[in-house]
């Protein structure tokens, strides 16, 4: 059962938050391993994966980049596993200039300058998503999702060199 229909939402790349909520909610206090307690084992166990599942579920649905990578493989979109080189050059390009300026940002506000341009290219790049999955071109939607993958680790990154430059002056 895939992660939607385990909670059953619509196989969507936009997800009312609320909404999300309420079904995870729901679905926790009929499968939380507490309320099994007294059952037979086979119950119990069934309770624990059941309930695994849906934390599962939540965490990847609840991050638009993961609930939007989750949807391409629902869609046969193959996506290079962690650690893998990826052979967009664009990409690459544009990642190892960004790395070289958030190195060189001599402040945190230089950083958060960074990394604001960051999130607006996220913003940017999840909006285009939808039609790409409309299209159904796997190629864009791939290419669109590695590029959201290294705009998010960027993010991390910045907060980094933001929280050291913070330290520095400290």
């Amino acid at each position: 059962m895939d992660h939607f229909a385990r909670l059953g939402l619509p196989a969507a790349l936009d997800l009312d938050a609320a909404a999300l909520d309420r079904a995870y909610f729901a679905a926790q206090r009929q499968w939380h391993p507490d309320r099994f307690v007294a059952r037979p084992p086979e119950e119990r166990a069934r309770a624990s994966t059941e309930a695994a599942a849906l934390n599962d579920a939540y965490r990847v649905l609840k991050d638009p980049i993961a609930r939007a990578v989750y949807l391409a493989g629902l869609q046969g979109v193959e996506m290079p596993s962690d650690g893998k080189t990826i052979d967009d050059p664009d990409l690459l390009m544009e990642a190892m200039e960004a790395r070289e300026a958030l190195h060189e940002a001599a402040s945190p506000e230089a950083v958060d300058a960074l990394a604001a341009r960051s999130r607006d290219d996220m913003t940017a790049a999840l909006a285009g998503l939808g039609t790409l999955f409309l299209r159904g071109d796997r190629a864009a939607i791939r290419k669109t999702l590695l590029r959201l993958r290294y705009l998010d680790k960027f993010a991390e990154e910045a907060r980094g060199r933001r929280t050291n430059l913070q330290r520095e002056k400290a």
